[in-house]
């Protein structure tokens, strides 16, 4: 079994992958001083629960946004399950696609995962939305290759900025508008309608914009935990994937292993 850990700003998610198959997926707050042992404990009592032996383990990958994150994941590797990690970009685990940027070495774990797994999916040119502590819009190329893209505040960044940058408007969820409706009757209504459509028409005029400037027909794949939320409000999303960014450690891995 391989098990995959995507270090996030926010979260850490973990995937258990038997074969190309996640058996299991688990989520932790992202602090970079949690140490290895601490994630230890919280990590081999939900693969007991799951009725998996540690020792079923034998491939682990790490994919991180958060550089001092990788240190502590290697010795929870080494010292629990007597493996040696692989860290995506790295050695064995390079990207292996061409990365035309300006500055390659810049490009986020999380962003060449998901132009790798998007790339295995789907065909022709893409255009993947990463819904996290930021928003991210990616440009991948028929080769395969990552072409640039664009990075925006998280929704959620977003509110919380408006939230705490002002003395009487409350904290709100994000959440279905529940009507099409962009005049609010009041402060929350319109808060949401701020965030929510204003949002659904950052994404729409960006990605026109995107698709006019590639010049060729781009398939749009969204990923991340709002994913499915906007899909409900704007037909610019071709598919939706939730696990794009796991799925890209596990190609990953598999070449590593092969």
């Amino acid at each position: 079994m391989l098990l995959a850990a995507d270090v996030g700003n926010t979260n850490v998610v973990f995937a258990l992958f038997d074969g190309s198959e996640i058996k299991a997926r688990w989520r932790i707050a992202t602090d970079p001083r949690r140490t290895g042992d601490e994630y230890a404990v919280w990590l081999l009592q939900l693969l007991s629960i799951e009725g998996v032996d540690k020792s079923a383990i034998k491939q682990i990958i790490v994919g991180s946004v958060v550089p001092r994150a990788v240190h502590n994941l290697t010795v929870l590797a080494e010292k629990y399950f007597g493996v040696t990690p692989l860290i995506a970009g790295q050695g064995d685990a390079d990207w292996g696609i061409a990365v035309d940027v300006d500055e390659p070495r810049s490009l986020g774990a999380d962003r060449a995962l998901n132009a790798i797994a998007a790339h295995a999916k789907y065909e022709g040119d893409l255009i993947v939305i990463d819904f996290g502590t930021a928003t991210t819009f990616d440009a991948i190329d028929f080769t395969g290759a990552y072409k640039g893209g664009i990075i925006a505040p998280g929704i959620n960044l977003s509110l919380d900025a408006l939230v705490n940058n002002t003395a009487k408007l409350p904290r709100i969820a994000i959440r279905n508008p529940g009507s099409d409706s962009v005049i609010g009757r009041n402060t929350e209504d319109q808060m949401l309608i701020g965030v929510f459509w204003g949002y659904v028409a950052m994404m729409e005029g960006l990605i026109a914009r995107m698709r006019d400037q590639i010049g060729r027909p781009a398939k749009v794949v969204a990923t991340g935990g709002l994913a499915i939320l906007f899909d409900e409000h704007t037909d610019i999303f071709d598919a939706v994937d939730a696990d794009l960014t796991l799925e890209g450690l596990a190609i990953l891995a598999g070449r590593a292993k092969g």
